[in-house]
Parts: structure tokens; sequence; C-alpha cells
């Protein structure tokens, strides 16, 4: 399925009049907008939620899988690791009803992944959205193990640990010995690559990346990656899977860091360019939200967790040795502010809480930086640091569109829209690129390509294209 199909959905949605009370007086009265989910259809937003809602739906489209492709069958679940995302993930399935079996090699490890579940359940028994009965029984689904030999009666194993090649070779070397034939081995990875893992395996047509999103047992995007040898029962079978577990599905092909990822580097990048520059993170911040984000760039890697992104751009400096990469981040993590966890990272933050609070060690850790650069730090208006930000994802969203990572423009608008807080009133950013027109955005980029840090834009061909000849990413 293509951008055209999105129109075709639409087509479907029933616009039928509906009727509203007058402004004054209170005699309904038939409109010529009706209005869905309390927006005007018929308005930039109405128009960007109907396109929101048909892009899901052909998510689950996969162009050269049968929707008639044989499933796998899914009855038994092992999650190896049982840290913050190897426990939220084994929730989603003892939710949905189906047994886990937690693996990790620690009983120390091991016992405090069960804390924390049981935890999380304990919360939702406090509001009201579980009974005692209820919690129990989603705990006894969970069977946890210190032996790898657990897992052989799994349909499913999925592999939830640090975020290192080396551990994942191990790891997957031990899983291939014990995993009966037939069961369906997956990769948690945000980043590496998905066919280097499956080789570490004798079945590399079995192996599949289940991307989750932290806190996993909440968040609703699984980035379903496709590794070069991947079956397309496999494939089939874990969109199946997201469903079942309450997730919306998107298929990504391999590179480093998949759709969601790789384009939120380009997006962080730029602002720490812009921090370099004269912005500071909360002016950063402030600007994206009042644009509809949920959260800054800079409260999300507070939240995240600031030495995540500290040490993949650790492996970037090594592998990419010439790319020109902004080094404030990386003080702020000598210093050891990681974000939340820490009480400290870009902003500073009260034990048990998690608002923001300016830091001035911070503010004067930038100003000092942006000196020792030489750089004459400048006043960065709001629509500078909006344009940079999303022009940023635009940009490498065509690119990824351009190498088949992602087989459509609205699966990538689907990613950012569950999976990072972009405004659904803009309907993601490639839908948002059509709004503003795509030539727009070229001339920004370029403009942008000549100040300070140009060197950070290498403008998409496939934008330039597309813009010339007056198309849309949406059409």
């Amino acid at each position: 399925m293509h951008g055209r199909s999105i129109v075709c959905i639409l087509a479907g949605i029933d616009k039928r009049p509906n009727l509203r009370a007058a402004r004054h007086g209170g005699t309904p009265m038939a409109v010529d907008n009706p209005i869905r989910d309390g927006v005007a259809v018929d308005t930039p937003e109405g128009r960007a939620l109907q396109y929101a809602r048909a892009a899901e739906h052909a998510a689950g489209e996969i162009p050269d899988v049968p929707a008639d492709t044989p499933l796998r069958t899914i009855a038994h679940v092992a999650v190896i690791g049982a840290g913050t995302m190897g426990g939220g993930i084994a929730m989603n399935f003892v939710n949905a009803g189906l047994p886990v079996t937690l693996v990790e090699t620690k009983a120390e490890a091991l016992e405090r992944g069960l804390a924390t579940i049981r935890r999380n359940y304990d919360v939702s028994v406090s509001k009201g959205k579980l009974t005692e009965a209820e919690r129990d029984a989603r705990m006894g689904r969970v069977t946890p193990t210190l032996s790898y030999a657990s897992i052989s009666d799994a349909d499913l194993v999925i592999e939830a640990v640090f975020e290192e090649m080396g551990v994942k070779e191990e790891v997957f070397g031990r899983i291939d010995a014990m995993a009966k034939p037939g069961a369906i081995l997956a990769s948690n990875t945000s980043t590496l690559d998905l066919n280097r893992i499956a080789g570490f395996t004798k079945r590399p047509a079995d192996v599949v990346g289940m991307h989750f999103f932290s806190p996993a047992n909440v968040m609703k995007l699984l980035e379903v990656v496709r590794g070069g040898a991947t079956s397309k029962d496999v494939l089939a079978t874990v969109m199946q899977v997201a469903k079942t577990i309450g997730k919306t599905a998107v298929v990504s092909g391999v590179c480093d860091g998949f759709i969601g990822n790789r384009m939120i580097e380009q997006y962080f990048r730029q602002s720490l360019f812009m921090l370099e520059e004269g912005a500071l993170p909360e002016q950063i911040d402030g600007a994206i939200e009042r644009f509809g984000f949920a959260m800054g760039p800079f409260r999300m890697s507070d939240l995240a967790g600031n030495d995540i992104s500290w040490a993949i751009r650790k492996r970037r400096y090594r592998e990419m040795p010439s790319q020109h990469y902004p080094r404030v981040a990386d003080r702020l993590c000598e210093a050891g502010r990681f974000g939340q966890k820490t009480g400290a990272g870009w902003y500073d933050y009260e034990k048990g809480k998690r608002d923001p609070h300016v830091s001035s060690v911070v503010t004067d850790m930038i100003v000092g930086y942006s000196a020792s650069l030489g750089c004459t730090r400048r006043a960065i208006a709001d629509d500078e640091i909006v344009e940079r930000l999303v022009y940023s994802l635009v940009n490498e969203g065509a690119k990824i569109l351009a190498e088949g990572i992602a087989s459509k423009p609205s699966d990538i608008d689907v990613v950012y829209l569950k999976g990072y807080g972009f405004p659904a009133s803009r309907g993601g950013p490639m839908f948002y690129a059509d709004t503003v027109g795509l030539d727009g955005v070229v001339q920004a980029i370029r403009r942008y390509a000549s100040q300070t840090n140009g060197n950070g834009w290498e403008i998409a061909p496939r934008l330039v294209e597309w813009a010339q000849g007056g198309r849309r990413f949406t059409e």
C-alpha cells in the first residue's frame, strides 16, 4: 500500500451531518462541517486526525505479505531480561492472558524485576483499574527462572538485554541452543543491526525485531523490524501478536536506529546545535511543546536517561569519526547528570518528583561550552526552533523512504504519533510537511544549511525531487 491508498481509506469515513446546539438559544441545527472526536472534520486539525486514523489502519498492511499468510501459534512467551524493559514487555503478554517465562542470570535482578511488576500492578489496584484477584492472576502467569532451559516450550522468545552487540551475541547463542524448532526469536534492540543478530543463530528466518518503547507496558507503538532473512509467516504472526497485546505495529527495515530512533537522532542533534548557538533547554522544549509535542527533546532525554543516548553517541564517534556532532551533551553526562533517575539532567529534579526545574549549573555549562568553541551566542526565535526540529524529522524520513526502510510515508507518521509524542492534530511529520508544502521545507533546510552548523544538514534527494515535481508525501 502506498500513500495514495490513505486517500481511499479516508473516502470511506462517515461524513454525515451531525447536529449541534446553536451558539445562542440551544436549538439543535444541522451543520455542513460535522464534529468527530470533538473536532470539526473539515478543518486542518480534523483532516489530520482522519489521516492519522487511516494511517494506523494502513500500517498493518505489508505490500508483499498476503493477508491470508498462515500464522504460527503463540501460546507461551519467554522474555530474557527482567529489567525495566523486560518486565514491561512481560506485562503486555500476561495482561493479554498469555503465560510468560521471565529469565534472568542473577537472583537479585530477577527478584527486583518481579517486585517492579508487582508494584506496577499494585498502583493499578489502588486506582481501581484492577481488582486484587486480577492482579494476583496476572502475577500468577509469570514464571521466574534463572535457567535458559525453561524457554524450551516457548513459542515466542523476546530478548530484552543491554544494548551492546557482544551481549546480544551471547544471549542469542543461548536462545538458539534452547528454543524449540519453529519458535520465533525476537530482539528488542532499538538501534543495532538485526541481520547481525540473526546471524548469531542457525535459523535467521525465525528472527525478527520487536522494538518496544518505554514504558513497554504503557506505550502503544511497536516497531517490527524485518531482517533480510525474516520469513513472511514470522512477520505476519508478530503483527497479529501486536494486536493481541494492544499495540500499534509498524514494519521497519534494518538500519541504524530503524525508523523512530534514526529520525530522533537528527532531531536531538539539531537541539544540541541550537544550545551551542544560543538557545537553552527550557526555550527549545517550550517552543516544540507549544507546537504540540507531548514533551520537548531535553525533558524527553531526562526521562529516558541521558546515559542511553550517550552510549549510542560514543558508538557513533567510533564508527563515524568524521560526523559533526555537538559534544555539549557529553559534558552533561561526564558530570553524572543522567536525568530524572539521578535527580539531575538537563534540569534539576526534587527527590521523588518529575517536575523539571531550570538548572543554573546547566546554563553555565552550556554558555561555557559555546565560549570554548569561540561561538558568539545569538537569540534564536521559536519559529526557527520548531522548523529545525520538525524539518530534521522530515528530511531523515525522506531518506528512510528512499532506502525502503519504511514502505510508505504514513508508516513514519504512525511511528511519530504513537511513539514520540508528535501532535495528532498535525498528522505526523510527513503529513505536516505536505501541509507546509515541500518546496517551503526545502527552502528552509537550505537556509539553515547556510548558517552556523550547516554541515549538520544533508538534504534528502527525494525531498528535493518531490518538491520540484510538486508532489506530496501523502497523496
